[in-house]
C-alpha cells in the first residue's frame, strides 16, 4: 500500500535532484501559505476525479509522495487510493513503484524548513499566525 516518509528523508530525496519522485498536496483551502517547492497541487475533493490522470502521469515515476496539512487523514486517504487504482490499473504486474505518506504533513516540514528556498515555496507567514 503506502509507507511514511519523515521531513527530513523528504528534504534528502529533493536535495538529491533525482527528478524520480513526485509530491501531491492534497490541501484544499488550506493549501495558501506556502507548499513544498515542486510539489502538484489535487485538492482532496478533487482527487478522485484525478486520480487516474495522475496513474498516467506517474507511469515512470518511483517515489510518488502524499501529504496534507498534518497528513492524518487526507495525506493517507490519497496515498491509499492512488495505490488501490494503480495496482488494479496495472493488472497485478509488478512494477516498480513505492508510495509514501508525509509524516506530520506540510505542518511539520514547515516548521523545519521554511526558509529553505530549494525546500518550500510561496511562503507566506501571516497564514501560519
Amino acid at each position: 500500500m503506502y509507507k511514511y516518509i519523515s521531513p527530513q528523508e523528504l528534504e534528502t530525496l529533493i536535495k538529491s535532484k533525482s527528478k524520480d519522485y513526485l509530491i501531491v498536496d492534497v490541501r484544499d483551502d488550506d493549501y495558501r501559505g506556502g507548499n513544498i517547492k515542486g510539489g502538484r497541487n489535487i485538492p482532496a475533493d478533487q482527487f478522485h476525479l484525478k486520480v487516474h490522470q495522475l496513474i498516467d502521469d506517474t507511469q515512470n515515476v518511483s517515489k510518488i509522495i502524499f501529504h496534507c496539512a498534518l497528513s492524518q487523514q487526507r495525506g493517507p486517504k490519497a496515498a491509499r487510493i492512488y495505490s488501490e487504482a494503480r495496482l488494479l490499473h496495472e493488472g497485478g504486474t509488478d512494477v516498480e513503484y513505492e508510495v509514501y505518506a508525509l509524516k506530520g504533513g506540510f505542518s511539520d516540514f514547515q516548521q523545519l524548513f521554511r526558509h529553505d528556498p530549494e525546500l518550500v515555496e510561496n511562503w507566506d507567514e501571516r497564514a501560519w499566525d
